[in-house]
């Protein structure tokens, strides 16, 4: 053997000949090889489809927003008012299903009042998770109770936020023609809501249903004409709905009303995280916008869901409006001066409240 080589050798033991030797197998690839190409081919697909998306979706207000409209999204003067029947069957429709919402319900009441709806007012609340107490508190500013029954998600809610496990009773919102006082058409709205300016131009949309698309493709805000039949279809179709089950009834109700739905103006869901992502689009909104919702930050309640003791609610607006960076600090700070005035103007029905 040449010397050169030799010395060689002992440095290359572990070299793997290109071309197996003659006679010899081949080595099957093992698991973890073909995890490994499994994962990367995978991972190929997924950014693909992701590329697709991104270059082949509609376009969005919340994408390179300009500012190019002079006028109001809104022509007033073309908006027929509603009959004296139509208002006896109107209502704007809120739920609570936990005390901790409670000083957000009577919050939003006070901010309905203050724009002077032509609609009543109705809460729907589940009796066997709402205190006496709390009910008082949600009231105080002139939300009319109706107790309701729970329904349950579809599949023991597997796959569900467990913050929505009660949501699918906002279904009954289609059961209330059934009242004594039967509502013929409502606007719902969430509780953890500010309404900033009257609304009422809603009701005379002849659509059955019309609602806000949120960024999660989630409707929200909507506007929906009560009828039993279609609550009892609601009711059929949870079980065979094929959607997200994290988005809970948001979701069914976009596949529902998949080709039905009005969609409306973003002013009508002022979602704090606007301004988180698209800032110039939020800046748009102001003066405009008809309600403004806390979704990310919450100034009533704490971070971890707990409640927040009454006397201790604007020590929690100070916190929230600290959170974020600051970011929300203007609108928690709007919210911790609406609950302010709610105590204040409806001080005598608060104080009942204590008894319980």
């Amino acid at each position: 053997m040449p010397l050169g080589l030799s010395r060689c050798l002992p440095r290359h033991r572990s070299y793997i000949l290109l071309e197996p030797l003659e006679g010899s197998q081949p080595q099957k690839p093992g698991l973890f090889h073909i995890v490994l190409a499994s994962t990367f081919v995978i991972s190929v697909v997924l950014n693909l489809v992701y590329l697709l998306r991104i270059t082949h979706a509609p376009p969005s207000p919340l994408n390179d927003y300009q500012q190019l409209k002079n006028a109001p999204f809104l022509n007033t003067s073309a908006v027929p008012p509603p009959s004296e029947d139509a208002w006896r069957g109107a209502a704007i429709v809120t739920t609570i299903f936990s005390d901790s919402y409670a000083p957000a319900v009577a919050t939003l009441g006070h901010s309905l009042r203050r724009v002077n709806t032509s609609a009543r007012l109705v809460l729907l609340y589940l009796p066997s998770k709402v205190s006496p107490k709390a009910l008082c508190l949600a009231t105080s500013s002139g939300f009319v109770a109706h107790p309701i029954e729970r329904i349950p998600p579809p599949a023991d809610g597997r796959g569900m936020n467990q913050h929505f496990i009660d949501q699918y009773t906002k279904l009954r919102l289609w059961s209330l023609d059934t009242l004594s006082e039967p509502i013929t058409s409502l606007v719902y709205i969430d509780s953890d809501t500010l309404v900033l300016h009257n609304f009422d131009e809603l009701f005379s949309l002849p659509y059955n249903f019309a609602a806000r698309l949120h960024a999660r493709l989630q409707r929200r805000r909507p506007l929906l004409r009560p009828d039993s039949r279609v609550f009892d279809s609601l009711r059929a179709a949870l079980n065979i709905a094929r959607y997200p089950p994290e988005y809970a009834e948001q979701a069914f109700l976009n596949q529902y009303f998949a080709t039905d739905a009005l969609r409306l103006p973003l002013a009508y869901n002022g979602n704090i995280a606007i301004k988180r992502r698209a800032p110039e689009v939020w800046d748009s909104l102001q003066g405009e916008m008809r309600i403004i919702h806390y979704t990310l930050t919450k100034p009533f309640i704490s971070h971890s869901w707990k409640d927040v003791p009454l006397d201790r609610i604007e020590e929690r607006v100070r916190k929230a409006a600290t959170e974020n960076g600051g970011l929300y600090r203007e609108e928690m700070l709007q919210w911790g001066d609406m609950w302010r005035e709610t105590r204040r103007v409806y001080a005598d029905r608060l104080r009942e409240c204590t008894v319980y």
